[in-house]
């Protein structure tokens, strides 16, 4: 199926949850926000939660620095 992920579109195994989704990526589930259809999603829900072809995701990554 495909997801638009950051204005990009991807393909994902059907029902894939934002965990599996984030660590294909190579995304540290820890340091990210995601919102998922303009709602987001709090990170105790990303493995619970599964993406349906067509959805919208912005991901965005926390950067340290000063």
């Amino acid at each position: 199926m495909d997801v638009l992920v950051n204005g990009k579109t991807e393909s994902l195994p059907l029902s894939a949850c934002l965990t599996d989704m984030l660590r294909k990526r190579g995304n540290d589930v820890k340091t990210v926000v995601v919102e998922l259809n303009g709602r987001i999603v709090p990170h105790e829900e990303f493995a619970q939660t599964c993406m349906q072809a067509n959805d919208t995701l912005e991901i965005v990554h926390f950067v340290g620095g000063g």
